[in-house]
């Protein structure tokens, strides 16, 4: 493929399995952007954002998308946030499809609620405040994405299967 498929969305919506799904059955490499900060750093996110702030998290997140971009025909995870800086928009925007993925408050309450790897929920971890903060970037999501998919009571293999069949009409209709 001569895109690379950009998946959205806020923590918890299932990025990362969906990524790693899609990339065996589609046969495209898979990058998980957050992994591969945690490698370019040398240490973890929510390590990051203790020693440095958010602010130094995401000039590195932009850093790193740019050097994934510069080759295509991969499925990329990208971070929660990611979306929130236009530089990064362009950049997944240029040479690829942005898929978001979406899921109720409560639905990622429940996958997320004994992760202690989500900085940004660190002492907020309930449905309210997830769900406050997902109204915060739900038109930012919307208006970037290409494709939209609902994660909610699907598992990963109808997921796969309902992003297969849109990429297939996009790519004919294209």
């Amino acid at each position: 493929m001569n895109y690379n498929i950009m998946l959205i969305g806020f923590m918890g919506v299932g990025k990362t399995t969906v990524s790693k799904e899609l990339s065996k059955k589609l046969g495209m490499p898979e990058v998980d952007m957050d992994s591969y900060i945690v490698e370019h750093e040398k240490m973890e996110i929510k390590d990051i954002f203790e020693q440095y702030g958010e602010e130094y998290f995401r000039k590195v997140e932009t850093n790193c998308l740019a050097e994934v971009q510069k080759s295509k025909g991969k499925i990329v995870s990208c971070g929660g946030g990611a979306v929130l800086k236009d530089e990064n928009v362009k950049l997944m925007k240029d040479g690829g499809i942005i898929l978001l993925l979406t899921a109720t408050p409560e639905t990622v309450y429940n996958r997320v609620k004994d992760n202690n790897d989500r900085p940004i929920l660190n002492g907020n971890m309930n449905v309210e405040y997830i769900s406050s903060l997902m109204d915060k970037r739900k038109n930012r999501y919307l208006e970037v994405a290409d494709l939209i998919i609902s994660t909610d009571d699907k598992s990963v293999v109808e997921i796969v299967k309902e992003i297969e069949n849109h990429l297939h009409k996009m790519t004919k209709n294209s």
